[in-house]
């Protein structure tokens, strides 16, 4: 695994952005230079210079492999911080927060609420429940607010509304931005904005000029309004904040909450299947290629994770799957919150296919494949004894908990 040479694509990107704070951490050493006299020079002590002996200078500790891109990236650099002491006023987001951490739709709603924020301004997080999440300071957080208590549990709206309208109360924001999704988000903030009497903007996917333009007739048109206090963006509504770091001040709220009566009861999450998912709206799945050799034991392996079960076309076109579960720009663009790519070397279709995924597990044998410069985690080996061994661990997991709560 670390003989693999990855890109990194934002380290490239910020190589090439001159207007970009990091822009000069991420150049290149430069090994030789023309003087002024015309007399090539070069740089007898860098790594990777050849002497007049013929000996190579080596550097042993692997920052040289990769290439200059992979030098200046094995350099930790520091963002600047961006600190608002007395903040003119505050515009709060409420993020999905789906398993206790940010959602790209989460960040693309932070980098909005940074542009609505400006430098006077401060974006304040409302985040109910415990947070997972360790990197709101690069998300564009400058205050967050952790509203704790079994009564936010599972599927409370009232009660997540009624902390809300506390939250509004206190900090009397500029504006309010939730994401328009189908995690909870969207139906939060149309119960918030009826509580507040306000008539919000829904399904925003542009600010400029104080005005907001969102999508209506089925996703056809768009409806431009004067920019209201109450906003439900859409996704990639705004570019996540990416060149500067916050300092996610803790705030509480000045008065406690009391616990309301529910008129909604949460009776827990229930069993679906998970092939009747469609691919679009699967949040785990499981995906095979023309690396999947024993195909039951694919399903097999599907089974025991809970996941939706996709493929690429090559596996589509041989019969192995139905064609409602393709994968990619001539299939289905799916916006998982895990994919796993099983012997799927990754051609542009698929890879633009599952460009909205936010983490990618690969499984496969080439190690200089696309997939595995995709993923955010690769394992490399035969797709059977890996399969194999992941029903094995699942197993082995269910079968510990069940002990435990004997």
């Amino acid at each position: 695994m670390s003989d693999i040479i990855r890109r990194d694509p934002r380290a490239e990107w910020i190589a090439r952005n001159r207007l970009h704070p990091l822009h000069a951490a991420m150049q290149p050493v430069q090994h030789s230079w023309m003087g002024p006299n015309g007399i090539i020079r070069k740089n007898v002590h860098g790594v990777g210079f050849i002497g007049p002996n013929g000996i190579k200078r080596i550097d042993r500790s692997g920052a040289q492999q990769g290439g200059a891109a992979k030098r200046t990236a094995a350099v930790e650099v520091q963002l600047p911080l961006h600190q608002v002491q007395a903040p003119a006023f505050y515009v709060n987001v409420v993020p999905d927060m789906v398993g206790g951490r940010l959602s790209s739709h989460d960040r693309d709603l932070l980098g909005l609420a940074r542009q609505l924020a400006g430098s006077d301004g401060a974006v304040l997080a409302v985040v109910f429940g415990e947070p997972k999440e360790a990197g709101f300071s690069t998300a564009g957080v400058d205050r967050l607010l952790v509203l704790e208590g079994h009564e936010f549990d599972g599927y409370s709206p009232e009660q997540r509304v009624q902390g809300l309208r506390a939250v509004d109360n206190q900090f009397n924001p500029r504006h309010w931005l939730l994401p328009d999704s189908r995690s909870g988000g969207g139906e939060l903030g149309r119960r918030f904005a009826a509580s507040l009497k306000e008539r919000p903007a829904t399904r925003v996917w542009q600010i400029k000029d104080q005005t907001c333009i969102g999508r209506a007739g089925a996703g056809q048109e768009d409806l431009a309004r004067p920019l209201p206090r109450l906003i439900l963006a859409a996704a990639e509504c705004a570019d996540p904040v990416s060149d500067t770091r916050h300092e996610v001040l803790p705030v509480e709220l000045s008065t406690s909450l009391a616990r309301s009566l529910p008129r909604i009861e949460d009776l827990g999450a229930v069993a679906v299947d998970p092939a009747a998912i469609p691919m679009a709206e699967a949040e785990f799945i499981f995906s095979g290629g023309n690396g999947v050799k024993d195909w039951a034991l694919f399903h097999q392996t599907a089974a025991a994770l809970g996941a939706t079960e996709g493929a690429s076309r090559v596996a589509v076109d041989d019969g192995f799957m139905a064609r409602d579960r393709q994968v990619g720009a001539s299939g289905t663009w799916v916006t998982a919150r895990v994919y796993v790519a099983v012997g799927i070397s990754g051609a542009i279709q698929h890879l633009q296919g599952i460009g909205a995924c936010d983490k990618v597990v690969a499984i496969n044998l080439d190690p200089g494949c696309d997939m595995i410069k995709r993923a955010d985690l690769s394992v490399i080996g035969e797709s059977a004894a890996i399969l194999q061994a992941l029903i094995d661990a699942v197993e082995a997991y269910r079968n510990g908990a069940k002990r435990d709560a004997a």
